[in-house]
């Protein structure tokens, strides 16, 4: 995996089934619009309020419609034996990559019982090829993967443990794996790093805004457009306009515009769909989205 990668969102129907055909259309239109690849049933695919027969269903569509090679999973859960099932389906349709969060509701949870957490995992995938992605998301989990356990892991078993997606929004932490780690793949969750990624590098982004701002990205990631800063500028200003009001509702608004498909404005509870006001907000957005 590499590049401009998209965390997609899942449609759901007003029962909070997902909707089979308007999913795998978006991912065809990301992949066709800039994204080397797609995160499926992340935080912005919603996947931590579906069951696990749900997300293995969503999977099962994605393998089976589109470039395998292309897509990563999340599978994490707090519950090991849950997280291992998910993860053996994913390698069972072939896909190459599983992101998966940390154990994150037993708190304080130590370093040597988040080591040995991901290890099991591991010896318990036994033969399979899948690699696993930390997924880091300190806002979501209340912890963050300490670097040190990434080295270990990374060290013991490079194979297994070979990349990250890093959603704290600190770079530092991000510019110290990939110090520290040059075989580990590192992804920040904004697409505005991309500019320093060949400086620092990291393996590209995977982030929500790029299922709006995937076109821009291509050009900065190939490196085709000399003004670069004004590209970041650009994308900077769409991710903090979308980013503004609450993000996974705001993703599938813009997604149902740009498709003409407005049951993408359904979601799963807590979430609620954006008020007027905040549609209103997201206007110049959808303007400046369409003239690109």
């Amino acid at each position: 995996m590499f590049g401009v990668i998209a965390a997609v969102p899942t449609p759901v129907n007003t029962a909070g089934i997902p909707q089979q055909g308007l999913f795998i259309s978006h991912c065809q239109w990301a992949l066709e619009n800039g994204c080397n690849g797609l995160n499926l049933l992340g935080s912005t695919g919603e996947a931590n309020s579906f069951d696990t027969e749900t997300r293995k269903l969503v999977m099962t569509w994605a393998a089976n419609s589109l470039d395998r090679t292309k897509l990563m999973v999340g599978t994490g859960t707090p519950s090991l034996s849950e997280t291992l099932d998910l993860t053996c389906c994913a390698d069972d349709l072939g896909y190459g990559v599983a992101l998966v969060l940390p154990p994150y509701y037993y708190k304080p949870v130590s370093e040597e019982g988040l080591f040995a957490w991901y290890a099991d995992l591991h010896q318990k995938l036994g033969r399979r090829k899948i690699a696993l992605y930390f997924y880091n998301f300190p806002q979501m989990t209340g912890l963050v993967i300490p670097i040190s356990v990434i080295e270990r892991l990374h060290d013991a078993w490079p194979d297994r443990f070979c990349g990250i997606k890093d959603s704290s929004g600190d770079l530092d932490y991000c510019r110290q794996l990939a110090s520290r780690l040059p075989n580990l793949a590192v992804f920040p969750s904004s697409e505005t790093s991309l500019g320093e990624a060949k400086q620092y590098g990291f393996a590209g982004c995977i982030s929500a805004t790029v299922n709006q701002t995937s076109r821009l990205c291509a050009k900065v990631w190939s490196g085709e457009e000399v003004d670069q800063d004004g590209l970041l500028t650009e994308i900077g200003n769409i991710r903090n306009a979308i980013s503004s009001t609450a993000l996974i509702p705001a993703i599938k608004y813009l997604v149902g515009q740009r498709s003409g498909e407005s049951s993408w404005e359904k979601l799963l509870p807590p979430f609620q769909t954006l008020s007027d006001q905040h549609k209103r907000e997201l206007a110049p957005v959808v303007r400046k989205l369409a003239s690109n």
